[in-house]
C-alpha cells in the first residue's frame, strides 16, 4: 500500500491546520542551533589548535569524530523517530548536544576534544529525520515543497550566523566561551520544544522493522541516496574548508573569509524556499535538484580559480545557490518515494549515508591541500561529488514505494 497516510486536520489549537506552521518554525530553529553548534568549529578551529598547540592536519579529525557520531546516529535516530515519535527524540537530541557543546568549551587537550565532538555528532544525529518527519507528517503534498525548503533554510542560515558572528564573538569572549553560550542557548530550545511540538496527526503506529528494510532496498531509495552523497561532498566539503582554505591560501583574515563564505549561505536562504515553491508548482523536484547538482559543480571548479576579494564575493553567492538549494528537493523526494509513516526511518537511513560524505571530504581535501598546496586542486576535488550527485538522479524514478506491513 502507498503509506502516504496525511488525514484530516481539525481546528483543534495543536493539531488544527495552522499548528503546522509553529511545527515548522520550531523545526526549524532546532536546525538551525544544531548546525551553529557544527559550524563553529570551521570558524574556530584555528584558535584551538593554537590554545592547544595541534597541527593543522589534525583538525579535520575533530570533523571526521563528530560525523561518525553523526552518521550512526542518522539511522537509528530516523528509525526511533516512526518507533518513538519524533517529537520526543527530537527533544532528547537537543537536550543533550546543548550538554555536549557547552562542556566542549572545557576541552583540555587532542583527546578530550575529539571525545566530545563525538558525543556531539551522537546527540545532534536525530534532527534531520525528526524534523523531516514532523513536516511530511503536518503537510501534504501540496505543500510540502515550500515547507521543506523553509525548513531548510535553517543550514544556510546556520553558515550565515556562524561566519558574522563566530568569529567576533570569539575575539571578544575566546573560543571557550563560545561554545558555552551555544551549549546554553540550544539546551534551552530543547527545553521549548518540550512545551510546542507535536507529533502529526497521522498514523503513529510503530513502523515494522522488515518494511524499513524493504524500501532501504528499493532502487530509487538508492539512487536518491547516491545522489545525495555526492551532493553532500560538495556542500560540507566547501562549508568545511573554505574559510581555512581562505586564510591559509588568500591570506584573508578570519572575518573576512567568513564574510564571503556567509554570502553563500545568504543566497541559500533566498534560493530554497523559491525553488521548493517552484517545485510545488511544476511537480518536478528532480529536474530542478539535477540542474542545481550541475551548476554547483562548475561554479566550485571556478572558484578554485579565482583571485582577489571581488572575485570571491561574486562568486560565493552563486556556489550558494548550487550548494544549498538541492536539499530540500532530495528531502521531498524521500517523503514521496517512503511515504509519512516510514518518513523518519527513510531520511535517516538515507541521510547517514549522505553524510558518510561529510566524514570523508574534510580530511580528504585537508590531505590533497597539504599535499598539493592548490586551491585550484582541492575545489576540484569537491566538484567531483556534485557531479556524481546529477548523474545518479538522472537515474531515478521519484514513485512511491509500496509496502506491505
Amino acid at each position: 500500500m502507498n503509506n502516504d497516510t496525511a488525514v484530516p486536520m481539525t481546528a483543534s489549537s495543536t493539531t488544527g491546520v495552522n499548528y503546522r506552521w509553529v511545527i515548522l518554525a520550531i523545526c526549524t530553529l532546532n536546525f538551525l542551533m544544531s548546525f551553529v553548534d557544527r559550524l563553529a568549529w570551521a570558524n574556530l578551529s584555528l584558535s584551538v589548535s593554537e590554545s592547544m598547540g595541534l597541527p593543522l592536519s589534525t583538525l579535520g579529525a575533530y570533523l571526521t569524530s563528530f560525523y561518525v557520531g553523526y552518521v550512526a546516529f542518522n539511522a537509528l535516530g530516523g528509525i526511533l523517530s516512526d518507533r518513538l515519535g519524533a517529537r520526543m527524540v527530537l527533544i532528547i537530541s537537543m537536550l543533550s548536544l546543548g550538554v555536549f557543546t557547552g562542556l566542549f568549551g572545557f576541552t583540555q587537550n587532542f583527546g578530550q576534544g575529539l571525545a566530545l565532538q563525538l558525543f556531539m555528532g551522537f546527540a545532534a544525529g536525530a534532527d534531520f529525520a525528526c524534523c523531516v518527519k514532523l513536516i511530511v507528517t503536518w503537510f501534504d503534498k501540496s505543500s510540502r515543497g515550500r515547507a521543506m525548503g523553509l525548513f531548510m533554510i535553517a543550514s544556510s542560515l546556520g553558515v550565515v550566523v556562524t561566519n558574522l558572528l563566530v568569529p567576533s564573538l570569539a575575539q571578544a569572549v575566546g573560543w571557550q566561551n563560545v561554545y558555552h553560550i551555544l551549549g546554553l542557548v540550544t539546551f534551552g530550545l530543547g527545553c521549548v520544544s518540550i512545551f510546542l511540538l507535536r507529533n502529526g496527526p497521522v498514523d503513529n503506529s510503530p513502523a515494522p522493522l522488515k518494511a524499513v528494510l524493504k524500501l532501504m532496498r528499493n532502487r530509487n531509495v538508492l539512487f536518491l541516496t547516491l545522489a545525495g552523497f555526492g551532493g553532500f561532498w560538495g556542500t560540507w566539503g566547501f562549508a568545511f574548508w573554505a574559510n581555512a582554505l581562505l586564510v591559509k591560501h588568500e591570506g584573508f583574515s578570519a572575518i573576512e573569509a567568513g564574510g564571503i563564505v556567509s554570502l553563500a549561505g545568504i543566497a541559500a536562504i533566498f534560493g530554497k524556499p523559491a525553488f521548493g515553491l517552484l517545485s510545488d508548482w511544476i511537480r518536478n523536484p528532480k529536474l530542478i535538484a539535477v540542474i542545481c547538482l550541475l551548476f554547483f559543480s562548475a561554479m566550485l571548479i571556478i572558484f578554485g580559480q579565482l583571485q582577489g576579494k571581488t572575485a570571491f564575493m561574486i562568486g560565493a553567492p552563486l556556489i550558494g545557490l548550487g550548494a544549498f538549494v538541492y536539499s530540500p528537493l532530495l528531502a521531498v523526494m524521500v517523503g514521496e518515494i517512503a511515504g509519512a509513516k516510514y518518513a523518519g526511518s527513510a531520511t535517516g537511513l538515507t541521510a547517514a549515508i549522505w553524510q558518510l560524505a561529510s566524514v570523508i571530504v574534510p580530511v580528504a581535501v585537508g590531505f590533497v591541500f597539504q599535499s598539493t598546496g592548490s586551491f585550484n586542486v582541492a575545489f576540484t576535488v569537491l566538484a567531483a561529488g556534485p557531479l556524481l550527485g546529477a548523474l545518479m538522479l538522472m537515474c531515478l524514478k521519484v514513485k512511491p514505494v509500496k509496502i506491505s506491513d
